[in-house]
């Protein structure tokens, strides 16, 4: 017996997943970063954070993302003046990701701003059982 929509837990994901993503595009729009401008942004940024300068391909890893868009995203990240990439001098086929003084300035202000926004979304459920709950799903155990 199929269930209906209200009991499915896929189509009720689907429709959290579209208000979350709403909401995150609603955040950021000031800011005038798209969500995964954002999330390049933010991991760049915290690789940098760290003393890492990572290649394009180690930022698409780190943000799941597919590695030809995450070049695309990055390009014009790159035009915002909000990263530069650098040819690597020990492999000249790969781009080093540095963020610039303004993508320093505008990271964090980013991430407090979808902080906040997640805040508000996830406010039906604790911290605690949102992240245990998503980190099961998103990392199975095989």
């Amino acid at each position: 017996m199929p269930l209906s929509p209200g009991e499915s837990p896929g189509f009720l994901l689907w429709h959290a997943t579209l208000r979350w993503q709403r909401d995150i595009a609603a955040a950021l729009a000031p800011l005038d970063l798209t969500h995964v401008q954002f999330v390049l942004l933010a991991c760049t940024w915290w690789f940098n954070a760290q003393g890492e300068h990572p290649n394009q391909l180690t930022l698409a890893r780190q943000a799941g993302t597919d590695v030809k868009m995450t070049s695309q995203v990055l390009r014009t990240l790159e035009h915002k003046g909000l990263v530069e990439r650098e040819v690597d001098p020990a492999d000249t086929r790969a781009k080093r990701l540095r963020v610039t003084e303004a993508g320093a300035d505008l990271a964090p202000r980013a991430i407090a701003a979808v902080e906040q926004a997640d805040a508000r979304f996830f406010r039906p459920v604790s911290v605690a059982d949102a992240t245990a709950l998503l980190g099961r799903l998103a990392h199975p155990e095989p």
